[in-house]
């Protein structure tokens, strides 16, 4: 698993990137983070996903938006 400073700096990544994706606020990408079920799968490391690029993660957070996540 990743440590606590490596994860913070990827979901600032993931966070960037949603906001840029998606065209909204910095803060509103945020919330939809923290909210999703991709965050949950995020930071539990049987899941393997912290393993997984932020572009791919970004993909996932807006797959599941879209409700085929």
């Amino acid at each position: 698993m990743l440590s606590d400073l490596l994860m913070w700096n990827k979901i600032g990544r993931i966070v960037t990137l949603l906001a840029q994706r998606l065209d909204i606020s910095s803060e509103r990408a945020l919330d939809i983070f923290y909210t999703s079920y991709t965050n949950e799968r995020l930071h539990d490391e049987k899941t393997g996903l912290y393993l997984m690029s932020d572009l791919y993660i970004v993909d996932e957070i807006i797959l599941e938006l879209q409700g085929r996540g």
